[in-house]
């Protein structure tokens, strides 16, 4: 019988992130039905995508989303025969996390707007799992001015955020990635987790081609988990991504399937970060089936405790966002990992 969990979810942010530039030769936005439409076709041997997490961001889902536009949003996807999981608040814009008080006053207030909208999602009852992702929303260079103050911050910051989730029933995923400072390698990212202690709410969301710029010590060469002159030996990048994933993998509570190439990338007003890439890309590193293993397992083989895992795939152009293939190849990816590691 084939697995039923985890469940299986594709995301709407490609469809913003990177997108609507003004800069010559950018892509416009996908639109939220666009990428809806785009996931309910995917089909692999009778299989569909699950459900759909997404961007609390305009122009796809406004943040000041009333009761009547949540119900909307709701009969949208479900006519799709999806379901709601995990959602991005949008938490950008000033300092952030280890900001001035100002700046993380608005962040926690984008935070708990965020945890409204979650817990109105399952009171609709289109949304029964999932977390709430955020990030440091601020970058490596402004925290490095002064690390360890900052990281401090980062770290109240937090722990706030996480008394607000609790009040609404939520849990927190900080998207480990190299771009947002304190959170910018797999050090830096446990400090705030061990700090904040409250790993019943506070975890982390693990996207395959983010982290994988971790072990690299991609921002922060003194956490490289590989050896010097290390050209993906298999042996030496098993062994690197495992001492990465057996740190971080207790704390998981998102999943994102992703295939990188060991670059980074930036469009728009997104900047340079783990270059997301076909699920297909020659360049791609990522064994994806067997490498998502190291993350949906646990060494005595039992699994995490999610429900669903996404693709994430930021930055494509829309050339090859908008083809069907592209993301009946991705559902393909992400059936062959749930086949090897998923359960029932």
């Amino acid at each position: 019988m084939a697995n039923a969990y985890p469940k299986i979810h594709n995301a709407a942010w490609p469809g913003l992130v990177g997108k609507g530039g003004t800069e010559a030769g950018a892509d416009p936005v996908i639109s939220q039905d666009r990428m809806l439409e785009l996931t309910a076709n995917a089909e692999v041997n009778g299989v569909k995508f699950d459900g759909f997490d997404i961007f609390l961001s305009l122009p796809h889902t406004d943040l000041e989303s009333t009761d009547d536009d949540l119900k909307k949003l709701a009969d949208k996807v479900a006519a799709k025969n999806l379901v709601i999981g995990s959602l991005v608040a949008p938490i950008w814009g000033g300092g952030g996390a280890f900001g001035t008080e100002e700046d993380r006053k608005n962040y926690l207030n984008v935070l708990k707007k965020s945890c409204a909208i979650g817990k109105k999602l399952k009171d609709i009852g289109i949304r029964k799992y999932g977390v709430i992702r955020l990030d440091t929303a601020n970058s490596p260079s402004n925290f490095n001015q002064d690390p360890i103050t900052n990281q401090k911050k980062n770290i109240e910051t937090i722990k706030e955020a996480a008394k607000i989730a609790e009040s609404y029933g939520e849990q927190l995923a900080l998207e480990g990635e190299i771009c947002w400072g304190g959170m910018h390698s797999w050090r830096s990212l446990l400090e705030i987790l061990e700090g904040v202690d409250n790993p019943k709410t506070v975890g982390i969301q693990a996207d395959m081609a983010h982290t994988l710029l971790f072990m690299l010590g991609y921002n922060a060469e003194e956490d490289s988990l590989v050896p010097k002159g290390f050209n993906w030996e298999k042996d030496a990048f098993d062994k690197g991504y495992k001492i990465l994933t057996d740190k971080l993998r207790p704390w998981v509570k998102d999943f994102h399937v992703a295939q990188n190439d060991a670059t980074a990338f930036g469009s728009g007003s997104h900047d340079k970060t783990g270059r997301h890439c076909r699920v297909d890309d020659p360049n791609g590193k990522l064994d994806i089936p067997y490498h998502a293993g190291f993350w949906l397992r646990n060494p005595d083989g039992t699994h995490i405790d999610i429900k669903h895992m996404c693709w994430d795939g930021c930055m494509f152009p829309n050339s090859v966002m908008e083809q069907q293939k592209t993301w009946n190849d991705i559902l393909g990816a992400m059936i062959a990992v749930r086949d090897r590691h998923g359960w029932n």
